[in-house]
Order: structure tokens, then sequence, then C-alpha cells
């Protein structure tokens, strides 16, 4: 299901993180945070198969090029099904609306570097940052939520006796996850710029780059 809190403006530009499920009760996430905007008017929650996820997003990703005339940059968690939606959304990208995240190394001497691999690797060096970062800034209120279950899945989300964060039990966490890789493409994505460039005949051209 693709729920919409508010209209769309021409211009914003636009950050998104899916958090996968394979079935049962988990549920695949997306939230898309409005840079422009500090707030999530737009998420993508159902129960479901990752599979299921790939034309949804590819749809909503459209949609929101379509309103704002910016690509929205779109990163899928790798694990769960994610790396196959990754892939199949760049076999998909023909008329390149969106941008995808390439997968970054963390902790090195030489900072963030991209990978070649397509989405968020979570593991045991990216998660306690991703979530860690995340808190701060849920605590600190710097980005609006609309969703009703997503703040309800942030008002269970505990730390375990084993000091790790986790949804308490008999509870989810698909939108504190989503919610935390976008805010990780929040700090280092933005838009395409336009770089006008002098060709021989005197005359100014427009030119996209990252």
């Amino acid at each position: 299901m693709i729920k919409l809190y508010r209209k769309i403006e021409p211009g914003e530009f636009f950050v998104a993180f899916g958090d996968c499920a394979q079935g049962g009760t988990d549920k695949n996430y997306v939230q898309f945070i409005s840079k422009t905007r500090g707030d999530v008017p737009l998420i993508i929650a159902f129960n479901g198969v990752a599979s299921e996820l790939t034309p949804m997003l590819r749809e909503a990703l459209h949609y929101i090029h379509d309103k704002t005339k910016v690509k929205p940059v779109v990163a899928v968690e790798r694990q769960m099904g994610g790396a196959s939606v990754m892939h199949d959304l760049s076999i998909s990208n023909q008329e390149g609306k969106f941008r995808l995240y390439f997968a970054k190394t963390f902790g090195t001497s030489d900072g963030e570097i991209a990978t070649p691999k397509l989405g968020w690797s979570t593991d045991a060096l990216t998660r306690p940052k991703m979530l860690g970062e995340w808190q701060n800034a849920y605590n600190s209120k710097l980005i609006r939520i609309y969703d009703k279950e997503t703040q309800e899945q942030h008002q269970t989300f505990i730390v375990t006796k084993l000091g790790r964060p986790e949804a308490a039990q008999g509870t989810h966490d698909d939108a504190v996850m989503s919610m935390a890789g976008a805010w990780q493409l929040y700090q280092t994505e933005n838009p395409e710029k336009t770089v006008q460039h002098q060709t021989t005949s005197g005359n100014l051209t427009n030119l996209w780059s990252r």
C-alpha cells in the first residue's frame, strides 16, 4: 500500500530507503524523506515478499520525479531479497527518473567509499551507525513523521540486555529500520546539479552531473 500524506511540490528532493520482508507478519517498508521539507510525506507498507515491492516502488519513484522534476535517490537493504529489488530497479530505470544508491564502506582512513554493490548492506558496523544516528535525529525531532504505524514502532523499539537495539518481543521494527536507512541517505545524498559549459560557438549548454 502506498500512503501519501501531503501534496508533493515541484523542486523537492527525495531520498527513499526500503526494508524488505519475505512473507509472514513482517512488512516491506519504504520511507520517502523530503530533504527539502524535512518530512516523510510518502511511504510504502505491505505484507508480502520482496519481489512484489519492485513495481510498487518504481511507480512511487516515477510519481515523485514527475511531480518534482528532480531525480530521487533510492536504496533497498540488500538482505531479504533487497539485492534483487535493486537489480530489477536498475534494469527498469530506462527513463532515468531516479538514481540508485551504491553501498559504501565506513570506518576506513579514506572515509566513506562507494562500492559496486547496489543498495544498503546492514552488518555489524553499519547497523549501530544507522540506528545510533537515527535515534539522535528522532529524539531531536529533525524529521516530521505522519505515519501512525511508524511512530508506534518507534515506541516499542528498545535496547535489549545485550545492548542490541531491536523491536520488543511481539512487535515489529520494519518502519524503524527503513527510517534509519533513509536518514543515512538524507545525510549523504544530494540532488543533481546543472552545470553550465561554454560551447565553441559561445552559447551556454546545460549538462547534468551528480
